[in-house]
């Protein structure tokens, strides 16, 4: 069972932070980051992944173009730019660490953006991610059975 101080777990919760504020600084045209120090320290974290946390704030910027094409597949009623910037975040999160670098089972990833998406994102967001994530399964599933 995860725990909320599970250093894997706080490391997407950190990831998630910083990309947040990339992006919402950056589609409002400034550059200021915040260190992942204050981050921490914000959150009162004592322990994270910081292997993990770098994979997953470098890999979402370096492979956004792949990982929202992936997402616009399945998520066809939805637009990139429609969706809920939280929302995007943890779907880009979750498709990096499950289909693209395959370094968590797809299972456990979908399950973290769920929870994720349920503690930082709206109303509908677990739903919303969950299916997205599960027709990204879905399709990967199919394609390793042939």
């Amino acid at each position: 069972m995860k725990r909320s101080t599970d250093p894997r777990h706080l490391a997407r919760v950190l990831a998630l932070q910083e990309l947040f504020t990339y992006y919402f600084q950056n589609d409002n045209l400034t550059t200021e980051e915040i260190p992942v120090e204050e981050l921490v320290d914000i959150n009162n974290i004592e322990e994270y992944n910081e292997e993990l946390y770098s994979k997953l704030v470098s890999g979402v910027k370096e492979q956004k173009d792949t990982l929202d094409e992936i997402i616009s597949k399945h998520a066809p009623q939805w637009s990139i730019q429609q969706m809920k910037l939280v929302d995007l975040l943890i779907l880009r999160i979750a498709v990096l660490e499950a289909f693209i670098l395959g370094i968590t089972p797809p299972k456990v990833a979908i399950d973290e953006a769920i929870e994720t998406a349920k503690e930082f994102g709206g109303e509908v967001s677990s739903k919303f991610v969950n299916g997205v994530l599960g027709a990204v399964y879905e399709e990967r599933k199919e394609n390793e059975e042939k």
